[in-house]
């Protein structure tokens, strides 16, 4: 098979390695082309009828001289590739501080059930009314009299010749008035003794006065009975 020749003016001819792989190539696509046909029913009865083709290999034409290399360019040098990034492992984190959870309140007490109130205190009783003093005693010679006293002999006891001492003692009030008598020392005679206790009671005194006010006194009254001669 014979392959065309390049034009006169192409750039660049063909090398013979060049022309081979081009020559294969055009032959192999025959083939496949020729093959292809074959699987067709009516092609294929048709070459069955046909004489055998001979097919005569044309060997390829003398290389052509090469041309002078073109001038040569100048490569310019790559550039240098940029550093790659230096990958560091990313810094260990500072261990944060502990967080400090504040604990629960605490539950608050349950509120105090309120006592029933006390009952209520008596009021204290009234304190008694303070005592009076208690009556001094004085001297008979210190008593003055409102009405002095007037010693009455009975009849009988004079016809009956009784005689004697008896004492009195009495406790005379604010008012001057006697309010109890008792005999501390009798005449012997029951007649005598009760005339002494008539006579203190008709007696009135004057009140004992001290500061300025009247108190109740004791005196001792002696009452003598003597018969005269």
């Amino acid at each position: 098979m014979n392959l065309p020749p390049l034009p006169a003016g192409h750039p660049e001819p063909m090398s013979p390695n060049a022309r081979r792989a081009l020559g294969a190539g055009m032959l192999a696509a025959h083939v496949a082309v020729g093959w292809a046909l074959l699987q067709l029913q009516p092609v294929r009865e048709a070459v069955a009828e046909v004489l055998p083709l001979t097919v005569d290999f044309i060997a390829p034409p003398a290389p052509v001289p090469a041309p002078p290399p073109p001038p040569q360019q100048r490569v310019l040098p790559k550039p240098a590739p940029a550093p790659k990034p230096v990958i560091t492992s990313a810094p260990t984190p500072a261990p944060q501080p502990p967080v400090f959870v504040a604990p629960p309140p605490p539950l608050e007490p349950p509120a105090p059930v309120a006592a029933p109130p006390a009952p209520p205190v008596p009021p204290a009783p009234p304190a008694p009314p303070a005592a009076p003093p208690q009556p001094k005693t004085i001297a008979i010679s210190a008593v003055e009299y409102l009405t002095p006293p007037v010693l009455n002999y009975p009849a009988a006891a004079r016809r009956a010749g009784e005689s004697g001492r008896v004492n009195v003692r009495v406790l005379v009030d604010a008012r001057g008035m006697p309010q109890q008598m008792q005999v501390t020392r009798s005449s012997g005679f029951a007649r005598l003794d009760e005339a002494a206790l008539a006579t203190v009671r008709a007696t009135r005194f004057k009140p004992y006065m001290e500061n300025g006010q009247p108190h109740a006194f004791w005196v001792l009254m002696p009452l003598i009975f003597e018969l005269e001669e």
